[in-house]
């Protein structure tokens, strides 16, 4: 019993580690040429709660580094994509938000993986969609504990 748990188990993770592979290939193929998936990310997430955040508090939503987030943060500057300010009630913390020409970026990029991601969910079908994201957010449930 246990060796089929197991099977089971490794197979899970197997199809999810495949499946999050060839959609990161997909999503990167269709983003805007210089736009990497974590600048997407980070703007979609600025644009989605329309406010400022942290840089350690998106550190936290993405699950990575504060040196990994002030790496892909830096690059986002650069670009003119967010505006990083100090925090007017504590100076040892920045404050990030999107910009105009940021969420311009992030608009275009949904239109352009908007096919791509409308493509699977008809192939999948809306029933299929919703049981996976039940399913999925239960994992990641899982995992956050």
């Amino acid at each position: 019993m246990t060796e089929n748990r197991n099977s089971l188990a490794i197979t899970l993770i197997s199809e999810l580690l495949s499946a999050d592979q060839r959609m990161r290939n997909r999503l990167t193929r269709a983003l805007p040429k210089g736009m990497e998936i974590s600048h997407f990310s980070v703007l979609n997430n600025l644009a989605w709660h329309d406010g400022e955040k942290t840089p350690a508090q998106l550190a936290e939503t993405f699950n990575v580094t504060r040196g990994a987030m002030t790496n892909t943060l830096n690059k986002l500057v650069w670009a003119g994509y967010v505006h990083i300010r100090p925090d007017w009630d504590d100076a040892r913390r920045k404050m990030v938000a999107i910009s105009p020409a940021g969420r311009n970026a992030r608009d275009h990029a949904i239109r352009q993986i908007s096919p791509l991601i409308n493509d699977v969910a008809d192939d999948l079908g809306e029933e299929q969609v919703r049981a996976t994201l039940d399913t999925l957010r239960a994992l990641r449930r899982q995992l956050e504990g």
